[in-house]
């Protein structure tokens, strides 16, 4: 019993692997001056979207007098056509469209790996089943599918419309995760765990899965910049409500309020343009970061 006792790991040792895990892994990316600015830019929108709202009060009162006004110290960026702070819009309006990027690419992810996983493990008609099914969601044009599935169904929450966007991006992952997991299930291992009849959630999620982690994690960083894009693609078009704050409705209402053609307006326009031109930025920097952390060539290479 002594012996058991002593043989248990205490709390300290069992944090101990993901504390150096993580020390290692920082480590690394700072030998990856592109990656480490990405990866400090990721931590910086997310504590802007999700972190600052908590501390700065929302302006949401319009002034007349205020019209436009170029950067000065009261309003930073300028002031839109109702003579609302731009910056203050900018802080509230991430949180939302990262939130909807996020979970799109979670829903695109979950689907492409359980389903593309089954598919190379079972076979034979399920197989070609869900490769069918993938192959006539590729060949369908995505963005004229989202057009016409946003202008039918008219999404009311972001939620609803996290959920469309990653229905309609799985189709290119689900087939190199199949490819993936096609090599890796004639490993030893997984021969074992198929011996000892563990079943197929533990082969995919224990077995399989845990040795993809690096590639499924790059890939979820891709498809968050798609959804992002084609959220504020939509959002722009007016094919779903626009209510609340959001980069995406900044650019529809100056677009629709005509603010190309005032000349102080420069700033309202850009200043969406820019927080998700440097949001996506930070995701394929920092994505080309880890490809090469967790390759090990391109790792001794660094």
């Amino acid at each position: 019993m002594t012996t058991a006792i002593l043989a248990r790991p205490t709390l300290g040792q069992r944090l101990a692997g993901p504390w150096h895990a993580s020390v290692e892994f920082l480590r690394l990316l700072s030998r990856r001056p592109v990656g480490l600015a990405g990866f400090i830019g990721i931590v910086f929108f997310l504590l802007l979207a999700f972190v600052a709202p908590l501390f700065v009060p929302f302006q949401n009162d319009p002034s007349l007098v205020d019209i436009y006004q170029t950067p000065s110290a009261a309003h930073p960026l300028g002031t839109d056509f109702q003579g609302k702070d731009v910056l203050n819009q900018i802080v509230f309006g991430g949180r939302d469209i990262l939130t909807v990027a996020i979970l799109a690419a979670l829903v695109s992810t979950v689907i492409a790996i359980t389903f593309g996983s089954i598919a190379a493990i079972i076979g034979g008609r399920i197989d070609t089943t869900i490769l069918a099914i993938t192959d006539v969601v590729l060949t369908l044009p995505k963005l004229v599918l989202l057009i016409a599935v946003a202008a039918i169904l008219r999404p009311t929450s972001f939620v609803f419309l996290a959920v469309i966007l990653g229905l309609i991006q799985w189709s290119s992952l689900l087939r190199q995760i199949r490819a993936q997991v096609l090599s890796l299930k004639e490993r030893d291992y997984v021969e074992a765990a198929r011996s000892l009849d563990l079943g197929l959630i533990h082969i995919v999620f224990r077995e399989i899965l845990p040795t993809m982690r690096s590639y499924i994690a790059i890939h979820f960083i891709f498809a968050t910049t798609d959804a992002m894009y084609a959220q504020v693609f939509i959002v722009f078009l007016g094919l779903v409500p626009v209510s609340g704050s959001n980069w995406g409705i900044m650019l529809y209402f100056a677009q629709g309020q005509g603010a190309l053609f005032f000349r102080d307006s420069i700033w309202y326009i850009l200043s969406p343009i820019l927080a998700i031109t440097l949001v996506q930025l930070s995701l394929v920097s920092f994505a080309s970061a880890l490809e090469d952390i967790f390759n090990p060539r391109l790792r001794g290479s660094a």
